[in-house]
């Protein structure tokens, strides 16, 4: 059972992760941010590909899902750390901060 003390460990734990506010949230970031923790402290957004995001809903149903929005269909998942173990959470981490480190460039003219 992970809780957002462990995933602030974790993340902080990731090469040049650093944590900000982000509106209610705590965002962890590189280049991007990659995982907020909600302000009720029960769950946390992840930034995956909707690829690894689909991959994660049918492995643990109960605990990710798509968020309900236009960011879950570009990946931002929404999981209850109460259901992931240390193990499930750092992988989430981990593969979202991959994705931390892309950063955007606009297209050459």
């Amino acid at each position: 059972m992970a809780s957002e003390k462990d995933l602030r460990r974790l993340a902080l734990l990731l090469e040049g992760t650093t944590e900000m506010p982000h509106f209610d949230r705590a965002a962890f970031k590189v280049a991007r941010i990659y995982a907020t923790i909600a302000a009720d402290r029960l769950t946390a957004n992840f930034h995956f590909t909707p690829d690894e995001q689909a991959l994660k809903c049918m492995l643990l149903p109960e605990v990710f899902s798509p968020i309900p929005n236009a960011w879950g269909k570009k990946g931002w998942t929404v999981g209850i750390l109460s259901g992931l173990s240390e193990d499930d959470l750092n992988n989430a981490l981990r593969t979202a901060w991959a994705h931390g480190h892309k950063v955007h460039k606009p297209a050459r003219k």
